[in-house]
């Protein structure tokens, strides 16, 4: 007698794992105002160490993860998609930082949020990929929110600052849409090379010698988990649940990244990034439960097929 097991339980077990590591992996990368908030060394200093940080620790899991620490995944990173990857990640870490330092930490995070509707656009644009009415309404909208932060921003010495913050989520979104021309270009490889490559490019022009112990160890920890261990948790959690679960539970950082700065720092956005990123948030979280409506009907429908 062969006594089968129910499919389920392993999967919701899954699914527990997946959802514990995206949370956590959501709650590092919501410290990034909080690291920047604590540092009192330059922006050039800032991007230069955070960055090497970064690329030192991830170096540790690229030995486990993705095939392993192989000359085939690191000479991927020599190929055209890999150094467009590597460019985009160097320029996307060097406008993050110099957006956290020049405006809000609400405007970087509300504006970053609008990453997943630029990266369809992008998508149409260059993949001639079909976009989902819903999507272009979704995306229309968040960019509206994005006007209302930025305008407030004219004129109030941040401008700057919000424009970094939307050179990052293009960048950001065009580092979503390069796997998916180049299916061979792996995740780590890239990121830790534009660590390296982005501390080559800023130390220069940094100041060694603002680099007590305070910024070395709020460095160092910016690095290791807003950088690194943030990127990896969400890795291994994002493959144990549905993509549109992963992308609702990461949108709490919308949320927690200004908080933190408002809890222990009193940062207080302008009223209308309130306006703006409630239109934001509101889009964001909407369409991404319609995705997860959507993906667990389809996900019914072949069960009962299949049964």
């Amino acid at each position: 007698m062969t006594i089968q097991l129910p499919a389920r339980s392993f999967r919701t077990s899954e699914y527990e794992k997946g959802l514990v590591l995206v949370v956590a992996a959501t709650l590092a990368w919501s410290a990034s105002g909080v690291y920047t908030r604590l540092l009192t060394t330059d922006i050039w200093t800032a991007i230069a160490w955070r960055s090497l940080f970064g690329g030192l620790f991830l170096l540790i899991p690229s030995f486990f993860l993705e095939g392993g620490f192989s000359r085939r995944q690191w000479s991927s990173v020599f190929h055209p998609s890999g150094l467009a990857m590597i460019a985009c990640q160097t320029f996307s870490q060097a406008c993050f930082i110099g957006a956290l330092y020049m405006t809000t930490v609400a405007n970087v995070t509300m504006i970053y949020a609008t990453a997943p509707f630029m990266a369809a656009l992008f998508g149409w644009a260059i993949l001639k990929e079909r976009v989902p009415r819903r999507t272009l309404v979704a995306g229309g909208v968040s960019l509206l929110g994005v006007a209302v932060i930025v305008a407030s921003s004219v004129g109030g010495g941040t401008g700057f600052g919000d424009l970094l913050a939307l050179g990052m989520t293009a960048s950001f979104a065009l580092i979503i849409i390069i796997p998916r021309i180049d299916r061979s270009v792996p995740s780590l490889p890239p990121t830790i090379v534009s660590g390296f490559l982005t501390f080559v490019i800023f130390a220069p022009f940094g100041s060694a010698g603002s680099l007590d112990a305070h910024n070395w160890l709020v460095l160092a920890a910016f690095g290791a988990t807003n950088f690194s261990l943030a990127l990896v948790l969400f890795l291994a959690g994002a493959k144990r649940m549905p993509p549109a679960d992963a992308a609702l539970i990461g949108a709490m950082e919308i949320v927690l990244t200004p908080f933190w700065v408002w809890l222990f720092f009193s940062e207080r956005p302008p009223v209308a990034t309130f306006f703006g990123g409630a239109i934001i948030f509101v889009t964001v979280v909407c369409h991404t439960v319609f995705d997860l409506r959507s993906s667990r009907s389809s996900l019914g429908k072949s069960w009962q097929n299949g049964n």
